[in-house]
């Protein structure tokens, strides 16, 4: 799950204790020890608590305090137990942090705990594990789950507007006139007079119900807003894992966004301004947009929505210029902090974590997807179970269409560069074409 695409449903702390009490660090007494864990999914909670609970079970020598925190919250704490020297002794790790962390020496590798134990690393979904990679080659996590992009739509709007589950699965897209992907926006939009976008008359500057959302400008990977349009171009964001040059500045990208921005100037989409601090699933369940972008790991909290004038569906992000779909293909995994006093005992835990016995656990949940394929197809039937049809996001490992989410050094400081060249875009103050003085600063940063 992204860091930029995740709306977390818990914005204050909620710790939850299985046993013993609160403690900033490891302690150990004897033989037995007691990790601290840490998340920041209150959807996942229960899960990874029934997780715990099996594991001290299994190895009574072991108690696992389980403790969840909103985002910030979260990742305030974790860098401040970096320095502190009081931290979570296996925390759920997240791509954007990741590669810092490791570069820092901050987690720990786990390949000769991988290697005595056995752990067949290719139990997971193909390319999951190549995520967890330092750049030293080292294998810094298990993963635990994986997460693919989709459009969630209100089929009241979409049936309204007289478009079907089928036209809306297979909807095409181009960087020039934005395909049928673009009519069906254009369409769903309707203004205050009840006349849509594609209408004579349409007054962009009085939107009723946009076609489109936002959700914020994409900052460095987009991978809710725009990377799935852009790598069916040919577009990569950067030459490879561990790669040190990015493309921001290839015309194939440049041209997406700023096909992009055109359904602003359009009234199809909100402005970047009008957006701001706004969630997108309130406005797709209160019918003020009847399309969304967005990641599996939302699944659950969309549906739960569900009301007399809103049934949510999902369909499969459009077919591009390649011919295919495209999706970023990211997944979470748990490191272990270096300075945990039990590193042994955090290890048997992250171990478990990546096992199919947990990952079971957390499949009957059917929030995300985990990242071992049976495990994957029991949360599919979960999903379904509940009347969800999850075929939009799962589609794209089926067919091959994912890509990587990128891994390189200086994240942070790319992330600190695009982002407000990409607010300035989508606020209508810079071109795409200013992109390419960006992407010559970001790739300073490699010399």
């Amino acid at each position: 799950m992204k860091m930029n695409k995740v709306a977390i449903l818990a914005l204050a702390a909620i710790p939850l204790m299985l046993t013993g009490c609160t403690a900033n660090a490891s302690s150990t007494t004897g033989s037995a020890a007691t990790l601290n864990y840490g998340l920041w999914d209150a959807n996942q909670l229960p899960a990874y608590t029934q997780c715990a609970t099996d594991f001290h079970a299994a190895n009574p020598d072991i108690t696992v305090n389980v403790e969840q925190l909103g985002w910030d919250d979260y990742w305030k704490k974790i860098n401040t137990g970096f320095v502190s020297g009081e931290n979570y002794d296996v925390f759920t790790s997240h791509l954007a942090n990741f590669p810092e962390f490791a570069l820092n020496s901050q987690i720990l590798p786990l390949d000769d705990y991988i290697k005595a134990d056995g752990v067949d690393i290719n139990a997971y979904q193909p390319g999951l594990a190549d995520l967890w990679k330092g750049k030293d080659g080292k294998q810094y996590g298990l993963p635990k789950d994986f997460d693919t992009i989709a459009m969630f739509y209100n089929k009241q709007l979409t049936d309204t507007a007289g478009l079907t589950a089928d036209q809306l699965g297979s909807l095409t897209w181009n960087p020039t006139d934005g395909g049928t992907y673009e009519k069906a926006i254009a369409h769903l939009t309707v203004d205050k007079n009840g006349v849509r976008g594609d209408e004579a008359g349409f007054d962009k500057n009085n939107v009723a119900t946009y076609g489109i959302w936002m959700e914020n400008s994409g900052g460095a990977d987009g991978q809710t807003q725009w990377s799935f349009l852009a790598h069916t171009t040919g577009w990569d964001e950067t030459n490879g894992a561990w790669g040190d040059k990015y493309n921001f500045n290839d015309p194939k990208f440049q041209a997406t966004i700023d096909w992009w921005y055109s359904l602003v100037e359009k009234g199809y989409m909100p402005s970047f301004e009008a957006q701001t601090g706004i969630g997108w699933s309130d406005q797709l369940t209160a019918g003020k947009v009847a399309m969304a972008s967005n990641g599996s790991w939302m699944t659950g909290a969309v549906f739960a929505a569900k009301n007399a004038t809103f049934t949510p569906a999902i369909a499969p992000t459009p077919t591009g210029p390649s011919g295919k779909r495209a999706s970023m293909f990211n997944g979470l995994a748990d490191n272990i902090w270096a300075g945990t006093k039990n590193p042994d005992q955090a290890w048997k835990w992250v171990k478990y974590l990546g096992s199919a016995a947990c990952q079971s656990v957390v499949a009957k949940a059917a929030v995300v997807f985990p990242a071992i394929p049976a495990a994957t197809d029991e949360a599919i039937a979960a999903f379904k179970a509940k009347g969800i049809d999850v075929s939009a996001f799962t589609t794209q490992v089926k067919d091959k269409t994912t890509f990587l989410y990128a891994i390189t050094d200086h994240r942070s400081a790319v992330s600190a560069l695009l982002t407000p060249a990409m607010e300035a875009i989508m606020s209508g103050k810079a071109k795409a074409s200013s992109l390419s003085a960006v992407n010559d600063q970001v790739n300073a940063l490699f010399k």
